[in-house]
């Protein structure tokens, strides 16, 4: 059956065209976006709205979604700038580019990277639900770096047991607007559904306990490059906590960022990228670790600040 998303329209996104602010909000490609608004699927305050038609904040958006396509099992599957940085008979880490989702879910019809590894034939695990075999974690839609893929079904299993045990260490390179104050420390609050916008998470009591570790590496006129260190790993987990701290990613509409700073800067998605991974290797218990360079779109950013 299509399904249909009911949000309100984020002060972020007021004055936006709807196929953009679609685009942005719901991770659809921007003539996707389109086409729904065209056939009549978006929503506005009870009326439908065309794709150039601008949007209000705290408006209630709403958008049907068809049901998505059938998987295609035939064929490549190319999804630029997805890298493989190791691989083994066990497992595989790959350095994820922005706009790729770990793997298919409804709403979604961009590229994955379950689909761009069974495209280019790699074989992976069979264990857990079918459109998410061999993931053990996951980034973001908009999260670009490093993520570990189980390929056996014995690596699938010692690796969940060790992210369930925060075995892994996770580091993250955050721009956020601002400067956290003190430089350094550590945000310990639970997450939970957001109680009003169903495609975002927020602190909220009775949240799964999160925890969050940070340190400034660089301050900047209008922002801070953050280290961060993750010892659970909850759905936008980096994104809420820093939103919460009134220190939001640069660029991340979502949980407020200022978007006039993210247009001066090119960023169409947060700042935000997994520079660091390390485990033990499934197989053989050793400790592997692999490191990320940011992509360009943050680099750019990053040194337009760092200009001044």
């Amino acid at each position: 059956m299509p399904e249909t998303r009911s949000l309100p329209v984020p002060d972020g996104l007021a004055g936006e065209r709807v196929d953009a602010a679609l685009s942005r909000l719901l991770g659809l490609s921007r003539t996707r976006a389109a086409d729904l608004a065209e056939a009549g699927a978006v929503i506005v305050d009870g009326a439908a709205v065309g794709k150039s038609d601008r949007l209000h904040a705290g408006a209630w958006l709403e958008v049907t979604l068809p049901d998505p396509p059938a998987p295609v099992r035939a064929g490549p599957v190319l999804v630029p700038g997805l890298r493989i940085v190791h691989d083994d008979e066990d497992v595989l880490v790959i350095d994820k580019p922005v706009g790729v989702a770990a793997h298919a879910s409804p709403g979604w019809t961009g590229p994955t990277v379950t689909g761009a590894l069974a495209g280019a034939g790699y074989r992976v695990a069979t264990s857990g639900a079918a459109e998410r075999q061999g993931i053990v974690h996951r980034l973001d839609v908009g999260t670009s770096g490093l993520m570990v893929v189980a390929k056996s079904e014995r690596a699938y299993s010692l690796l969940k047991q060790a992210f369930r045990d925060r075995t892994p260490v996770k580091v993250y390179h955050a721009l956020v607007q601002g400067h956290p104050d003190p430089m350094a420390g550590s945000i310990d609050a639970p997450i939970g559904r957001h109680p009003s916008a169903d495609y975002k998470w927020a602190v909220v009591a009775g949240g799964r306990p999160s925890v969050t570790h940070y340190a400034t590496l660089e301050a900047m006129r209008a922002a801070s490059l953050l280290e961060v260190h993750l010892e659970t790993g909850r759905t936008h987990q980096i994104r809420v906590h820093m939103a919460a701290i009134h220190h939001p990613c640069v660029g991340d509409l979502t949980y407020g960022a200022d978007p006039a700073l993210a247009a001066r800067l090119g960023l169409t998605r947060q700042w935000l990228h997994a520079v660091r991974l390390g485990f033990p290797h499934p197989a053989t218990g050793a400790w592997l670790e692999v490191s990320s360079e940011y992509p360009a779109d943050l680099r750019t950013a990053l040194e337009r600040l760092q200009a001044g």
